[in-house]
């Protein structure tokens, strides 16, 4: 397993096999090591996310829905009409996919809300970059198998030769920045959402330096506002680019649609032109 320690003493290290480190840059990559307290919190937000999921699902009947399920049912309602209108019809995957990702960082923020501090084993677990890391590089893995398989290899490798209506010698120009933009995806992804996280924990430890009789209200009137605003806003914004991306996968479709027709079509007359003669 391996590990990039991101923020050494929020969340130590648990080794596995001695100190296997890479180093790269400013960074550190420890192999056969794991970040038991994101585990532990990344556990505990899953299966309440299951929980939820199949108590709603359980209590789904005709007729008027529950308040639980209401808010469900408009939830992944909006999250099928993204899908729709940002990637295609067909893409069912993408759906149950961008909506379970949304919906269990949303929840992984929201336990925030509770004071976790009582254990060593339990911190937001959003607020590990290995934690946002790991679901950024899933998705950006997925976009990119996605890509390949709508618009074949030449279709794909094509995409990092945009924008398609300037002639060849500018678009070569562009491989090297529509290669590094494909690259920083992941790295943003997951940094925008840790690092908010992240910033939302130091602001709450500055707050606590206070006197108890002064701390607890501001500390309270931050956390409301940093775990269910920022968290939730934070949890959409994962799940928008999420879609947006397998969007953005699909470029250069109707190009190379027209490309193959039109080869067809080349082949078609080649073909009736042999036969006639």
């Amino acid at each position: 397993m391996m590990v990039l320690a991101a923020a050494p003493g929020n969340h130590p290290l648990t080794p596995v096999c001695g100190d296997q480190r890479l180093s790269l840059l400013v960074l550190n990559f420890y192999y056969c090591a794991f970040t038991l307290d994101s585990l532990v919190s990344s556990l505990i937000a899953g299966v309440i996310t299951v929980a939820i999921g199949l108590a709603v699902a359980a209590r789904v009947r005709s007729g008027v829905p529950g308040k639980l399920q209401m808010v469900l049912e408009f939830f992944l309602g909006y999250a099928r009409g993204l899908v729709k209108e940002s990637v295609a019809e067909d893409a069912g995957f993408i759906f149950p996919l961008a909506a379970t990702i949304g919906m269990y960082i949303a929840i992984a923020n929201w336990i925030d809300f509770f004071p976790l501090g009582f254990s060593p084993w339990i911190e937001p677990a959003n607020s590990d970059l290995n934690q946002t890391l790991a679901m950024a590089v899933l998705v950006f893995v997925l976009v990119q198998a996605y890509s390949i398989r709508v618009l074949g290899l030449r279709g794909y490798l094509r995409r990092f030769t945009k924008p398609f209506e300037l002639n060849w010698v500018v678009r070569a120009a562009f491989i090297p920045l529509n290669i590094i933009e494909e690259i920083v995806k992941p790295v943003t992804l997951s940094l925008r959402l840790f690092g908010n996280l992240f910033a939302g924990l130091l602001m709450v430890y500055l707050l606590t330096l206070l006197p108890f009789f002064v701390a607890w209200f501001p500390v309270a009137a931050w956390k409301f506002f940093d775990v269910f605003f920022v968290g939730t806003i934070q949890a959409f914004i994962f799940m928008l680019l999420t879609i947006i991306y397998f969007g953005m996968a699909r470029e250069g479709l109707e190009e190379e649609l027209h490309a193959r027709a039109a080869a067809d079509h080349r082949m078609d007359d080649a073909a009736g032109a042999a036969i006639t003669s």
